[in-house]
């Protein structure tokens, strides 16, 4: 693991869903504790989209969001500290992944970090499915319009291959 702080802060994208409790509430507690967390710093959080359930669809809809980050935390460090963000909004996850699909009252996926491709245990980037979820795409586009998804290209020529139709905005929110 690298050391916490290094020299360069690093531009990250990390996408918020929740579909149990109050998850506009519980998406923008999210995004305020992920700008708290170590040499990190908010910089944007898209606005609030109402998505149909993707993988297991017999479950409620979700409500998705993007953050976007400055930080100097490496990605396994960043990923330490959302998975700790997750956990204190209730999220238990079973160590057999059975439940990744299934309804939670909140995910945190690492969107992108920087041009970093990383593939190793429990942590890909850019995340192996971004380039074909529109939940993701659509509030990435919003506050990142020229995002760039590493071996694939801008995310806009991601978002012209995927339906959108079912996506809703709510109420924007105040960055």
């Amino acid at each position: 693991m690298t050391q916490t702080g290094s020299a360069s802060p690093t531009l990250a994208f990390v996408g918020l869903g929740s579909n149990l409790g109050d998850s506009a509430e519980v998406l923008r507690a999210a995004a305020r504790a992920l700008g708290s967390a170590p040499h990190t710093r908010l910089l944007r959080l898209s606005s609030l989209y109402r998505t149909p359930a993707w993988g297991v669809t017999e479950q409620p809809d979700f409500v998705n969001a993007v953050a976007m980050l400055e930080t100097s935390l490496s990605a396994q460090e960043l990923l330490a500290a959302m998975l700790a963000i997750e956990r204190e909004a209730g999220r238990a996850r079973r160590a057999d992944g059975s439940d990744r699909w299934g309804p939670r009252t909140l995910d945190l996926d690492l969107l992108l970090y920087g041009e970093a491709v990383i593939d190793e245990p429990g942590l890909h980037v850019p995340h192996p499915h971004l380039h074909e979820r529109a939940f993701a795409l659509v509030p990435l586009l919003e506050i990142a319009p020229e995002a760039v998804i590493a071996r694939r290209g801008p995310a806009r020529e991601a978002l012209q291959g995927v339906d959108t139709g079912a996506i809703r905005r709510l109420d924007p929110v105040d960055n």
